[in-house]
């Protein structure tokens, strides 16, 4: 990862742990940080020019927020994107954003935001952009909803969530799909179609995961998604493999690896 702070002003100290942790999610959401990618205290505060306290701090919360895995003895690293992994955050947001945004909807909440994220996915020039506009896509349709917990339970997956579809669309780049699914879900939400709008929405998050991670049991997605013929063949998890989800991280890691990037984006 390059220097960020190569011919930057001085971070005041009281905003350094800030900066570096603004600069690792950047990183790692965008790709410039692979999963699996070392972390290294020294390494990292050597190329933000600060101390080791303010990068140990914002490895601290970027692990708290999922993005980031630490170890007693192997240090941190960037987290890796498994099908176990996807599969556990997706479940989590099944069960919570659909009904979020039923209760936006039936609250006649605007929806200028989610138009406002979808343009810039459409704009979007890499996967990783993309990925950053979809997560604030979702987070405009379940933020009026009016229970802030609910909102905050959502906020916490959205960066995990984030980082699946990024490091997806490099390997399977679906996101046309998912732009017209975007579309009708907020059609539906516009027209104040409450249940209708969940349902897509349901269909989209179920839909995403398994197109992305396919070969694994899975009920629900059995309800929606009853013809993958193709699917192991295109999936991340799946490469190389028949099915199984041990074949598929196997599969995964060996990708992840051919596909580090170190250069880090600032």
């Amino acid at each position: 990862m390059n220097a960020p702070l190569s011919g930057a002003a001085p971070v005041p100290i009281p905003s350094r742990t800030q900066f570096v942790l603004e600069h690792l999610t950047h990183a790692i959401l965008t790709g410039g940080l692979a999963p699996g990618t070392a972390l290294v205290e020294t390494e990292l505060a050597a190329q933000f020019g600060v101390s080791k306290t303010p990068v140990r701090e914002a490895l601290k919360t970027l692990a708290g927020r999922g993005l980031v895995v630490m170890s007693e003895y192997k240090g941190a690293a960037v987290r890796t994107v498994d099908a176990d992994m996807a599969r556990a955050i997706y479940d989590v947001r099944l069960l919570l954003e659909p009904e979020a945004m039923r209760r936006a909807v039936n609250r006649s909440a605007a929806l200028a935001a989610a138009h406002a994220a979808l343009t810039r996915a459409d704009s979007a020039v890499d996967s990783a952009e993309r990925s950053l506009a979809n997560r604030d896509f979702h987070r405009a349709l379940y933020l009026p909803c009016g229970n802030p917990l609910l909102v905050r339970m959502l906020d916490d997956l959205r960066d995990q969530a984030a980082l699946v579809s990024s490091f997806v669309w490099q390997t399977v780049p679906t996101w046309e799909r998912e732009a017209e699914e975007h579309r009708a879900i907020l059609a539906a939400a516009e027209a104040g179609d409450a249940d209708r709008a969940g349902e897509l929405l349901s269909e989209h998050i179920r839909g995403f995961v398994n197109r992305a991670f396919p070969g694994q049991a899975d009920t629900e997605a059995a309800d929606t998604e009853t013809t993958r013929t193709e699917a192991p063949a295109r999936g991340p998890a799946a490469a190389g493999t028949t099915d199984g989800a041990r074949g598929g991280r196997t599969a995964e890691r060996a990708r992840t690896a051919r596909a580090v990037e170190r250069e880090g984006r600032s």
